[in-house]
């Protein structure tokens, strides 16, 4: 019988994927390296200014991918963490974005929080006074967990596929970045501003390992008080030495708008604030994960191991200057520094020969619009918290008998909340209701589009890109009730009160474009233009180690990757 030749040429495409597997010496260590808020363009601009141990050596001894984007519409912190973690969607594995409104407990909820599992650090509390971010104060309780993550990570399939033996640990100063990495399998350790120490939950430990009170003991945050962040180089080669005070930056008491900016005593409000807000914070967090690696014996034997190092700093930075600014052009110049310190002594204890590296970011970000202005880029500042006023969407409230309520309960980028229970009370359609306000939000300055929850769900909207990443980001039991797009280069810079200059979490390409990077095990370095998705990172990285791919994951394994390691 005469095999038809389209399923040969299926045959012939599964076996390039699936040979290198069984051909190929396994990794003793996969390191898993995310850079929070590091748009894809920005790796390379700096580059005249860097060593060759951190950023230079993945560019020039790694498969480079320079047209990665994510494809999902709402691109924050834990959206993308997720996105890289399992190579699913957000409407799969459920991190639609950094709160979302749970409505069987009647409140907006933090992505991780989860008080069957509170933190094991008694003086690392909630204590929100010093927190500078509002997805954290959504939180009621200290607990934390990856329980709301609804499909396995690439980790959690390395522990099915290898068993106990395999060591799976995540580091970040954001506790999203790292619970979300470590999956449901692994270890998450990350840092409290309250306390200036790393920390834990009982979802991992019954107690703080010795090792972690060892380098809490250190009180390494505390080294800064008293200190400043001071200027790597001379101000003369820096790009942006003339940017170093300007009116749409966000001026932090005590911390400023100008080099040098003063971490201020160990006692102060917002000290350990300052200091994850700024390089300072990555460097913590890589000494951390250095203590990590060295009292588990990562990557000392056959059976490969898994560390994700999620570094928060660029994002911290990014929001309050913008990533055009000063600061944001000297954080990565010591960001560089930091990352070829890891890999230094990753090589040092494992062997990069024997590691297995991945980079890549949760998302990227747009320059704030006085910067854009100054180019003479149009771009603009919204205000949602408004929009219940607008006398087109007051009209609405009128027509379906809401007059005397409020008709949006709430806007958390990027959902509209309906006051469901007035709604309901008014005995007219959920969906009409929907359908009305989106209409009249996309009339709105700065809006580009808006799409009602309910629309989405039953398929009444044409098969176009912008559509198809608004409903990868739908999750029906967690999503909101009108999705909406801002218009390009507009943003919102309220965040719970503090006024910020950049801003992230829109599905065009200056959110969407990151960086995606396979170096270290043998690869042979060379530069992919094509488009790919953060959703093909984890399936790649499933193809190489022999796992199956995670539960929910919908991208591809990287032939190019695959092809340079079966070299």
């Amino acid at each position: 019988m005469r095999i038809p030749a389209n399923l040969v040429a299926c045959a012939f495409a599964v076996s390039m994927v699936t040979t290198p597997v069984f051909a190929l010496e396994r990794p003793r260590l996969v390191l898993q390296i995310t850079v929070d808020q590091r748009r894809g363009d920005l790796v390379k601009r700096e580059l005249d200014r860097m060593g060759h141990g951190g950023f230079r050596y993945l560019l020039d001894k790694g498969v480079v991918y320079i047209d990665a984007h994510h494809a999902h519409a709402n691109t924050e912190t834990i959206v993308g963490h997720a996105t890289l973690a399992t190579g699913a969607y957000p409407s799969a594995h459920g991190m639609i974005g950094n709160v979302w409104y749970d409505r069987k407990l009647g409140r907006l909820v933090y992505n991780i929080e989860d008080p069957d599992y509170p933190i094991l650090s008694a003086d690392a509390g909630v204590d929100q006074s010093g927190e500078i971010d509002p997805t954290q104060r959504v939180a009621k309780s200290d607990g934390r967990s990856p329980k709301a993550i609804l499909t396995s990570t690439f980790s959690d399939e390395m522990a099915i596929h290898y068993g106990p033996k395999s060591k799976i640990f995540a580091v970040s100063v954001k506790d999203r970045g790292a619970v979300s990495m470590g999956g449901h399998a692994g270890k998450a350790f990350w840092f409290s501003k309250k306390a200036g120490k790393f920390i834990t939950s009982k979802f991992y430990y019954e107690k703080i390992p010795y090792w972690v009170a060892k380098w809490n003991a250190r009180r390494l945050p505390f080294a800064y008080a008293g200190t400043s962040w001071e200027l790597l180089l001379d101000r003369s080669s820096y790009r942006n030495a003339d940017l170093d005070d300007q009116p749409y930056e966000t001026n932090l008491p005590g911390f400023g708008r100008v080099f040098p900016h003063p971490y201020g005593p160990a006692d102060g409000k917002l000290f350990t604030t300052l200091v994850t807000t700024s390089p300072a914070g990555d460097e913590l967090t890589v000494s951390f994960a250095k203590a990590l690696l060295e009292a588990k014996n990562l990557g000392q034997d056959d059976v490969p191991d898994y560390l994700s190092v999620s570094l928060s700093s660029t994002d911290y930075v990014g929001h309050l200057f913008g990533p055009s600014s000063l600061e944001s052009e000297d954080q990565i110049l010591r960001l560089d520094r930091t990352i070829a310190d890891l890999l230094g002594f990753v090589d040092e204890h494992v062997g990069l020969d024997k590691t297995l590296i991945v980079l890549s970011a949760d998302h990227g970000a747009a320059d704030p619009p006085g910067y854009l202005n100054m180019l003479g880029i149009p771009a603009t500042y919204i205000n949602p918290g408004a929009w219940n006023t607008v006398p087109g969407l007051v009209r609405i409230a009128k027509r379906f008998g809401l007059e005397d309520k409020k008709l949006i309960s709430s806007y958390f980028h990027p959902y509209i909340y309906l006051n469901r229970e007035a709604i309901k009370e008014a005995g007219v359609s959920q969906g009409d209701v929907e359908a009305a306000v989106a209409e009249e939000v996309m009339k709105l300055p700065g809006v580009g589009f808006a799409v009602a929850s309910s629309a989405l769900a039953t398929g009444a909207y044409p098969d176009l890109p912008l559509i198809r990443s608004v409903l990868r980001n739908h999750n029906p039991a967690r999503s909101g009730d009108v999705f909406v797009v801002f218009e390009p280069h507009s943003f919102i810079n309220d965040f719970d009160g503090l006024t910020v200059a950049a801003h992230h979490g829109s599905p065009w390409n200056y959110d969407t474009f990151v960086p995606l990077i396979f170096a270290g095990h043998k690869l042979e370095a060379r530069t992919v233009a094509r488009r790919v998705h953060t959703v093909d990172l984890a399936p790649t990285l499933a193809a190489l180690l022999g796992t199956k791919p995670p539960s929910g994951s919908a991208g591809k394994p990287l032939l190019e990757v695959i092809e340079s390691a079966r070299d």
